[in-house]
């Protein structure tokens, strides 16, 4: 499993709007994400209109493909793409990914494997 994280800039003059129109979002935009892959899709809203999206998936490329040719996707996205600042293109395609620096879960299942690894060795004789 892949976890992606990406930030975005909401024009400040539009924010109440586009709040407003992720509530709810269309019904075949929300199947077309699901349908490419993607799982615990959420998007965080910050000061100044700074947008933080993270979403799960097993192959970025293949959703990335399948929304990219998706009619459904591309009537959102051409509706969505006045909100943000300094984006060029289709805002599911163009926005700033980000580093992944700590996964809790990762990091306690290699502390637990070091933990097995070690206690082996000192087992076998």
């Amino acid at each position: 499993m892949t976890r992606v994280c990406f930030q975005l800039m909401v024009r400040p003059d539009l924010l109440d709007e586009y709040i407003a129109r992720h509530t709810p979002v269309w019904t075949e935009m929300l199947d077309e994400i699901a349908a490419s892959g993607r799982r615990n899709y959420t998007l965080f809203l910050g000061e100044a209109g700074r947008l933080i999206g993270y979403y799960e998936t097993d192959d970025d490329a293949a959703a990335q493909a399948y929304l990219a040719n998706s009619e459904v996707a591309a009537r959102w996205e051409a509706e969505m793409a006045r909100f943000f600042v300094g984006l060029d293109g289709r805002p599911d395609q163009a926005a700033t990914p980000l580093a992944e620096v700590f996964n809790l879960h990762d990091q306690l299942a290699a502390t637990r494997d070091t933990a097995t690894d070690t206690t082996e060795e000192g087992t076998a004789s």
